[in-house]
């Protein structure tokens, strides 16, 4: 049954498009997608697993909820209520994405993989043939990231690719700060 799929990569193209419908179909059935949020989220759901005091019932907030964290508490204390209350679109979306890549990669078959899939030539060239080295700057580089996304407000799916759908000035702007930004990093990372 999988086999059809893993007989070649797909295009840029193809995946690009597939990716825009995606995005349509979501923003027009249900809201547009965004995801950096949700890791303030579990980080809360942890943190009140511990200290039951983080958010509480509050009939006098808009969202019903109110939490000690100031960051948690906006918006009404809408983060506060998606802390008491998880399953909601977007933490399970997140949830979906996780799994839908563990999937992928279950059903996968891994004698066709190639193994520039798992250590590209750009990254050998420039550091080696070492998985856990790679990994390390992937987790790392990763940290960076979702903290420039918490900083920016929302992540590149929300501002970038739902944002420039929405025609948000905002979307555009993350887009040119985004590319202005990794464009001389990867120049300099990968100067090989």
């Amino acid at each position: 049954m999988w086999s059809a799929f893993r007989k070649k990569e797909w295009s840029w193209k193809a995946s690009g498009l597939l990716l825009g419908l995606a995005f349509l179909i979501t923003a027009a059935v249900v809201k547009p997608i965004g995801v950096s949020t949700q890791f303030v989220i579990l980080d809360g759901i942890i943190w009140n697993g511990i200290s039951n005091k983080l958010v509480v019932k509050d009939e006098t907030a808009k969202k019903g909820y109110a939490s000690t964290n100031a960051y948690l508490n906006k918006s009404g204390g809408k983060y506060a209520k998606n802390i008491a209350k998880p399953l909601n679109y977007s933490f399970v979306f997140v949830i979906a994405m996780i799994a839908g890549g563990l999937l992928s990669f279950i059903t996968e078959s891994k004698k066709d993989i190639p193994i520039e899939r798992n250590t590209p030539k750009v990254w050998k060239d420039n550091y080696g043939d070492s998985h856990l080295k790679r990994y390390i700057f992937v987790f790392i580089g990763g940290i960076f990231v979702l903290f420039g996304a918490r900083l920016a407000g929302g992540c590149s799916s929300g501002h970038m690719m739902s944002g420039m759908m929405q025609t948000s000035m905002s979307g555009y702007l993350f887009a040119i700060a985004t590319f202005s930004a990794a464009i001389p990093v990867a120049k300099i990372i990968y100067r090989k």
